[in-house]
Formats: C-alpha cells, sequence, structure tokens
C-alpha cells in the first residue's frame, strides 16, 4: 500500500512525532496507521516529540579527530540532568555523533541528524530511542569544524567544556597544553590582529573618560592609555595570556619558542547560552510522590 502525505500529517498528529518518522513508520507497516502507532510506541518514537520543549542545558561535549589529526570536530549534545550526562548511554551517543559528523559533509546540527551511525540507525532514530529510555529531552545542540596545515589537539575538561586547537605543526602535547590555557582563561581571540578595531576604540573611550578625571597632563594621559590598552589585549588575547602552568612566559613565546603558531582555536562550554529553570526541585519531587 503507498504512503500519502495526508497518511503521514495524520500521523504526525497522532504521536508528534517528525514527518521522516512518521513516513518510515509507515512504509515498515505497508500502510497499517494502527500498526504504525504501535510500532512506534514500542520503539519510543511516539513520545519524543512530547519532550521537546523541555530544557536541556547539562550534557558533554565530544571531539573526533582524523587520523593525521588536520581534522577535527567539536560537538555540544545535551540532556536535562547531570545524571543522565555522565551515564556510559549519553557518552557512547555522543562520541558516536562526533565520528559520524567527522566521516561526513554536513554543515548544520539538524542535516546530522539524518546521519547513520554504526548499529545502521540514524542520530535521529536514536536520540529518540534515548529520550523514552532516559525520560529526558536529549538534543544535538551545534557542532563546529576545524581544519590545520599541521594538527589539531584537543582537551576535555571533564563532560562540561572542550577546546580544539589548530596548530601550524603537529604537536599533540602543545595543542592539549594550550587547549588547557584556552579552556581556564578563555582568550577571545588568537592574537591582537584578531581583535576588531571597534572593540579597540570602545575600550579606548573609557579609558580616556576615566584618565580625564585625574586631572593629569595630555601626554601623561595619552601613556596611561596606551599602557591600558596593550593590558587589555594580553588579558583578551591568547598570545597575550601568561601561560596557566608557567605564568613566566606568555602563550605566545611559549608557542613560539617551539617553532610553531596557533592559526585558530574552538571554546563550547555546555549550557552557556541557555536559559535554565531555576524550579524548586524538592518541591517537584515532592509533588510527583503526592501524584500532583
Amino acid at each position: 500500500m503507498s504512503v500519502t502525505a495526508l497518511m503521514v500529517k495524520e500521523l504526525r498528529q497522532r504521536t508528534g512525532s517528525g514527518m521522516m518518522e512518521c513516513k518510515r513508520a509507515l512504509k515498515d507497516a505497508d500502510g497499517d496507521m494502527e500498526l504504525a502507532i504501535d510500532n512506534m510506541r514500542k520503539a519510543g518514537l511516539a513520545k519524543a516529540d512530547k519532550k521537546s520543549g523541555r530544557i536541556a542545558a547539562e550534557g558533554r561535549i565530544a571531539v573526533a579527530q582524523n587520523d593525521d589529526t588536520t581534522k577535527a570536530v567539536i560537538i555540544d549534545v545535551n540532556c536535562e540532568t547531570d545524571f543522565v550526562a555522565k551515564g556510559d548511554e549519553f557518552k557512547a551517543f555522543a562520541q558516536g555523533i562526533a565520528d559520524a559528523i567527522l566521516a561526513s559533509d554536513v554543515a548544520t546540527a539538524e542535516a546530522a541528524l539524518e546521519l547513520t551511525l554504526a548499529d545502521g540507525k540514524t542520530i535521529d532514530e536514536v536520540r529518540r530511542g534515548l529520550i523514552a529510555k532516559l525520560g529526558e529531552n536529549i538534543t544535538l545542540r551545534r557542532f563546529e569544524r576545524v581544519s590545520a596545515t599541521g594538527g589539531t589537539g584537543y582537551y576535555l575538561h571533564g563532560e562540561k567544556i572542550g577546546v580544539v586547537v589548530c596548530l601550524d605543526k603537529a604537536d599533540e602535547a602543545l595543542a592539549k597544553d594550550v587547549a588547557m590555557h584556552i579552556a581556564a582563561s578563555k582568550p577571545v581571540c588568537v592574537s591582537e590582529a584578531d581583535v576588531p578595531a571597534e572593540t579597540i576604540e570602545r575600550e579606548k573611550a573609557i579609558f580616556v573618560a576615566q584618565a580625564e578625571e585625574s586631572g593629569k597632563p595630555a601626554e601623561i594621559i595619552e601613556k596611561m592609555i596606551g599602557g591600558r590598552i596593550r593590558k587589555f589585549l594580553a588579558e583578551i588575547t591568547l598570545e597575550g595570556q601568561a601561560f596557566v602552568k608557567d605564568d613566566k612566559v606568555t602563550v605566545g613565546k611559549l608557542v613560539s619558542g617551539k617553532g610553531n603558531k596557533v592559526s585558530s582555536f574552538v571554546n563550547l562550554a555546555v549550557g552557556e547560552g541557555i536559559e535554565k529553570d531555576e524550579g524548586d526541585f524538592a518541591a517537584e519531587v515532592m509533588a510527583q510522590v503526592r501524584g500532583v
């Protein structure tokens, strides 16, 4: 029996599931609507979308590299609780996604959901199955690809923070050290050349206003402003920051001393930019116990 658009629409309305899942379920059931619904309920797919509106601000960062480390992918997969994020099943799911994206050319998280994992299922199918099993909303929030002329390296701080660094020359140990520094010190860019001119002008205007209140001569004020700008740039650029493992040397000097250069980096943290629901957890648990 052929599957029509109207049949897919009806199944979507009755189950709350996505179009591709409904179309696939109807094909597998040879157009039998009730059988398709039963099969989706057994697989947990009919429940997944009902949890899609819930805030998923926990999760984990995962990284995948190719064999020569010239390419890497860093991803941010979210769930609702730290308990699920630390579980082996969720960890394996996140790593599987990173590996699949690295081996593909997809450009968006939405497109990545249709990629196939090692078990033959799509990322979205596995995601929905985990939602049904674990009872939490799970999302692939974002990912970024990087490539390097030399090599990439990365550092994961637990499951919450991940940094990938691109070097002109492959050096796994150096890349990891620099990535660890970035995770701790959070520079906004690699060098002074990467800082937008408007950012510098904005800071300069603030420093000028502050310095003018001191009543000092113009030439002294100019020197004060120059010193503050240099300090500002050192604080926000990777190359200007003091290395976390040895504050007597900047990261720029550390890297150049090894005949290398950082071309770029990506720093992701789970939950950044997501407004969390600060509800009363104890009251929520009691309400569930009482059946409210």
